[in-house]
């Protein structure tokens, strides 16, 4: 997922104890974006998920917009940290295409956000209107996808994947389960279903296998 560029922020800056409320406001805008779209994401609703006043909220992002810009980039933090960072231990190329696709069936199984992927909401949310946030979803998928398309290339000239296959086929092939583990997880309550993604991408890999790798 590609990080969103932050909005400006032309304010003071704020004090230490402020930041750690800041913080705070966002896990709980995360949390309850990812449950229920981020057009319900409101000051107000925030406020009331709080237990706060409105003026409270208000003071630290000033209009609905930033608070929403803000919780994409905040979102983006968590991904970068629960899915990229630890398949980035993993050497490029096929390795590394298994432990992304690992990485993001951990972080569905495991419950980062209550809705599923926030970023998967957000794609359902906003794919079809047009606006900023439709334009930051198709920003963060297609980095999503080169990412795999970058490594299926790595793998290829490694010879661990087929020379002939399609990488921009290939990755829609790996993107499609985890998307697919991710909201039927979300949806039945049940984080085993990831495991059915897990074998569809295995099942995948394995199918575009170089002929050489597979004789060995």
């Amino acid at each position: 997922m590609a990080s969103p560029t932050p909005p400006r922020d032309d304010r003071p800056p704020r004090r230490s104890d402020g930041e750690q409320t800041h913080a705070a406001i966002l896990d709980a805008a995360m949390r309850l974006a990812s449950i229920e779209g981020l057009s319900s994401l409101t000051i107000g609703r925030l406020a009331r998920e709080l237990g706060v006043s409105k003026s409270g909220v208000f003071a630290h992002f000033r209009s609905k917009q930033r608070l929403q810009q803000e919780t994409i980039a905040a979102a983006a933090e968590v991904f970068e940290r629960e899915v990229f960072a630890p398949a980035s231990t993993a050497p490029e190329g096929l390795p590394r295409i298994e432990a992304l696709c690992e990485a993001y069936l951990s972080y569905v199984e495991r419950g980062v956000f209550p809705g599923g992927c926030f970023f998967a909401q957000l794609l359902a949310e906003f794919d079809a209107p047009d606006g900023p946030i439709h334009d930051e979803v198709q920003v963060g998928q297609r980095g999503w996808l080169q990412q795999l398309e970058e490594h299926i290339g790595i793998a290829q000239r490694a010879g661990d994947l087929d020379g002939d296959v399609d990488r921009a086929q290939l990755a829609f092939q790996l993107y499609a389960p985890l998307e697919l583990a991710n909201f039927l997880a979300t949806l039945y309550r049940d984080p085993s279903l990831t495991d059915r993604g897990r074998s569809a991408v295995r099942a995948t890999l394995a199918a575009a296998a170089s002929s050489d790798r597979t004789s060995t």
